[in-house]
């Protein structure tokens, strides 16, 4: 999923500013696992002023003690290299992937949303969920808490119909990525 966002830039060839298209990349780091990492890796976005869009973070290799970072940010190609780049230098970081550009992948996340409804509401919002294969994972006299994965623009339209049905409360995970195939990271 590419979700884009207008820059204007201005280039150091033409005579003015360039409109050029941000586009949001999926970045998947294999870090060392130990304390402080995420904080340098944070650092380097928050220091320069980049903006994260989702991060999840967990460990994938507890033999090597290896973490994978996902990460979802925006920027034009030359930002998103600059970050890649800067991303390499670190020392507890092993690889830094670009899987939008890598070629095909998978995206998934997780949220938990809380509808308190009761009447023909509450009976909207379980046919609703239905149709979005949402589980119900806790259920009382006056509201459920649905679990719903999928790509994030599916999470979103399942919150925003959600919205209409009584939704108090969500919990998101943020995206988890690998690359289709027999490759690894």
């Amino acid at each position: 999923m590419v979700r884009k966002k207008k820059f204007i830039e201005q280039s150091v060839y033409g005579t003015g500013p360039a409109e050029i298209q941000a586009q949001s990349h999926t970045l998947s780091i294999l870090v060392d696992n130990e304390p402080g990492v995420l904080a340098r890796v944070i650092g380097l976005f928050s220091g320069r002023g980049y903006n994260i869009e989702s991060l999840t973070v967990a460990e994938t290799d507890d033999v090597n003690n290896l973490s994978r970072v996902t990460v979802i940010c925006s920027g034009t190609p030359m930002v998103i290299e600059q970050i890649k780049h800067q991303l390499d230098r670190l020392i507890p970081i092993h690889r830094v992937t670009d899987l939008t550009l890598e070629g095909a992948h998978v995206e998934r996340e997780l949220a938990l949303v809380k509808v308190n409804s009761q009447g023909e509401k509450r009976i909207e919002a379980l046919r609703t969920a239905d149709v979005f294969r949402a589980r119900v994972v806790d259920s009382t006299h006056e509201s459920y808490v649905f679990e719903v994965t999928g790509s994030s623009a599916k999470v979103d339209a399942f919150i925003d119909l959600m919205r209409g049905l009584g939704m108090i409360d969500v919990s998101r995970t943020g995206v988890a990525a690998m690359s289709r195939g027999a490759k690894a990271i």
